[in-house]
């Protein structure tokens, strides 16, 4: 490995080693807990390293948020790869999407500001756009070839989401029901729009 490749690996570890640092200081104490100094002295860098990379903390939570739009969008592309069925997919990818959001609850509160003042503020991203794109492409297959608009694709994307993101946020806000409740209602909530979008004719 040559000197310029070995330069930039070591850039990305230092980078990696920064956003991992954040996140567990998010993790364990919120965002106020957050500071660049108080990162810096947990890596062990000066504060000036840090601003070589980050300008400020809203950086960082982009790049936390990004991080976490990346691994849902794998995890609900991988659930979408065990079904062929269009209703048997976007049913997987939807539970894939809650189970993320329980398994990796500080990305998911950063990413849409559940409980969370950090929220980046310019979280239109092409990483948060991956999981909309996936799940959009199944919601066109589940019309199955009948005349519709890319509107109507888009309203029924934003109908199981305001759903699922729903149940999503009152269970980490107020914990209203438990795990298996709280999946047995998603799944109803998710085969019924299922079900009125291949069994009632698309208004256009």
């Amino acid at each position: 490995m040559g000197s310029k490749e070995r330069i930039l690996r070591l850039k990305d570890q230092t980078r990696r080693n920064i956003l991992d640092s954040a996140l567990d200081i998010v993790e364990t104490g919120g965002c106020d807990a957050l500071s660049m100094r108080k990162l810096a002295d947990q890596i062990e860098y000066s504060p000036p390293v840090i601003y070589e990379y980050f300008r400020n903390k809203e950086c960082i939570y982009l790049e936390l948020a990004k991080r976490g739009h990346l691994t849902l969008a794998e995890k609900v592309r991988e659930a979408k790869s065990r079904h062929r069925i269009p209703e048997k997919q976007i049913e997987a990818m939807w539970i894939a999407y809650w189970n993320f959001a329980f398994t990796h609850k500080v990305f998911y509160q950063l990413m849409y500001g559940i409980n969370f003042v950090c929220v980046p503020t310019e979280n239109d991203s092409a990483e948060a756009n991956l999981v909309p794109d996936l799940m959009t492409e199944v919601i066109a297959a589940l019309f199955k070839n009948k005349p519709v608009s890319d509107e109507t694709i888009r309203m029924k994307y934003y109908t199981y989401w305001a759903v699922v993101h729903g149940l999503i946020s009152l269970n980490i806000i107020q914990q209203t029901t438990d795990e298996k409740m709280g999946l047995e209602i998603l799944t109803g909530a998710v085969k019924g729009i299922t079900t009125s979008i291949i069994f009632v004719p698309p208004i256009n």
